[in-house]
């Protein structure tokens, strides 16, 4: 299914986490669809961000403050009264989880839950998409690949604060959101790569800057394997998923979504380093020893259900992610205007969606 991009004109949106990495690139392509969109966020945690070089702060009324805040969140939310909701705000990286446990398990469980108890009494809302993470499985190494149905879990702080937002979800659904004609779902997607990422002790954004620098990239797990992805692949299945929940009344698409790549764009670490050296035309790595925590070796996502119940698929291969990837680095390095890369990056992907529905 291609998203319908005359739904979009005129809806209020609700994004949280609008100023992270995924949260900057789908308000930006909201904005592209002519949405009217107000964000909820902390301000941008990285030097640059992808936010700031957008300049969404002049497009996208924002408000800078913590979901954690339940008083703030009502004011804004009912101030607002959005037609659809899409929940990005969370602490998102498995390292820092470690770090800080508790500011993980508090914004991402209690957000959350601040989230789904105020929304349920919203009298304008009609779709809520709930973003988590392909890490909220119990993963004992031995599958294949995860579906829907299967458990969930968590062995690092960060995944297991996702499994709970996956419960909390699922309960609420149940509890409220059923008999109040409004639908609810969660998004699991893949391991999300692109341009503007500039997060700590992630593979993309280490990488590029050692090849920028003309230094040898240092990579930890070069042989663990994930479901590489580009951003604008879930972001694309957050938006169909948000367009059937908005349209249903009968609650069918109100569960659990994966939303990753074809099992071809599952590669180890070390694979994706050789294609980004390849790509960036000069540039090499080498396996390095960390006393950091240790992550699963193994990821993948069955995505059957969302191709064969929202007719969604993947557009890009790996190949095409990585250049479109590698391609938005070097613009910027080279100084020019990357909200032009973003907005043909879109439209790119919408052409090719489109073509690949005919």
């Amino acid at each position: 299914m291609v998203m319908d991009k005359t739904f979009w004109k005129g809806k209020k949106v609700f994004v949280t986490g609008h100023t992270g990495f995924k949260g900057s690139w789908l308000t930006f392509w909201l904005n592209r669809l002519e949405a009217n969109v107000v964000g909820y966020s902390l301000r941008p945690n990285t030097q640059p961000a992808l936010f700031s070089i957008l300049e969404l702060q002049s497009t996208v009324k924002s408000f800078y403050e913590d979901v954690r805040d339940f008083e703030n969140l009502h004011l804004v939310l009912n101030d607002f009264q959005p037609e659809i909701i899409f929940h990005l705000a969370a602490q998102a990286l498995v390292i820092d989880s470690y770090l800080d446990p508790v500011n993980t398990f508090s914004t991402n469980i209690l957000g959350t839950v601040n989230l789904l108890q105020i929304s349920k009494e919203l009298n304008s809302l009609k779709s809520i998409v709930v973003v988590t993470t392909d890490k909220c499985y119990e993963n004992d190494e031995s599958k294949i690949s995860f579906n829907e149905l299967d458990k969930l879990g968590g062995s690092d702080p960060y995944s297991s604060s996702k499994g709970c937002s996956e419960l909390i979800t699922h309960a609420y659904r149940q509890s409220f959101y059923s008999s109040r004609c409004k639908s609810l779902a969660s998004a699991r997607a893949g391991n999300v790569i692109g341009g503007g990422d500039w997060n700590p002790f992630r593979l993309v954004p280490d990488v590029v800057k050692a090849f920028s620098a003309g230094e040898v990239a240092k990579v930890r797990n070069p042989r663990s394997v994930r479901p590489w992805q580009h951003v604008l692949e879930p972001l694309s299945g957050y938006l169909v998923l948000a367009e059937r929940l908005f349209g249903s009344t009968t609650n069918e698409y109100s569960s659990a979504w994966n939303f990753g790549p074809k099992t071809e764009s599952c590669i180890s670490v070390g694979g994706l380093c050789d294609l980004l050296a390849t790509k960036w035309g000069a540039g090499r790595w080498q396996y390095v020893e960390s006393n950091l925590p240790s992550e699963a070796r193994v990821l993948r996502l069955d995505i059957t259900k969302a191709e064969t119940e929202l007719n969604w698929e993947p557009v890009w291969n790996l190949e095409k992610t990585v250049k479109a990837t590698v391609s938005w680095y070097k613009h910027y390095s080279s100084g020019l205007d990357v909200r032009e890369v973003c907005e043909s990056q879109i439209d790119d992907y919408m052409r090719d969606a489109a073509l690949r529905a005919l």
